[in-house]
């Protein structure tokens, strides 16, 4: 019978996989500013998920950058440069969703389709590594 950190492990890890599949929604149906943040919760999930197979219990940030430096304490797999430019999503996080996280604009005006792209791509290689390190 899985322990409670395996469980969190699962619930968070299967809600990443499901926003990353939303995110890719958002991205074809032209919500690119959708796409961006359920890029970023994908990403967050993820490595939360990481942190709680790995045994921790309060996890209480939404920085995907603080995210990978804590995973990346863990296996330095998350420390690789190629990773950490998922910190990118950061920047994601309010101004996709208010337009006052915008000046003299509104999200769904704002975001293109080239950052839907990169978002969901980011999103793809933090959950690609958490799967990958968690399958050993």
């Amino acid at each position: 019978m899985p322990d409670n950190n395996e469980k969190e492990f699962e619930r968070w890890f299967n809600q990443a996989s499901y926003d990353l599949k939303s995110a890719r929604d958002s991205r074809d149906s032209g919500n690119f500013e959708w796409s961006c943040f359920q890029s970023q919760q994908a990403a967050e999930k993820a490595l939360k998920a990481y942190l709680y197979k790995n045994r921790m219990r309060v996890i209480i940030t939404h920085s995907i950058r603080k995210l990978l430096r804590m995973c990346g304490e863990l296996d330095e797999a998350f420390s690789r440069p190629e990773v950490m430019r998922a910190k990118e999503l950061d920047t994601y996080y309010i101004p996709t969703r208010y337009p006052n996280g915008l000046e003299d604009d509104y999200p769904h005006a704002f975001y293109i389709k080239e950052d839907a792209e990169k978002c969901v791509n980011y999103a793809e290689e933090i959950i690609n590594l958490v799967e990958k390190i968690t399958k050993k």
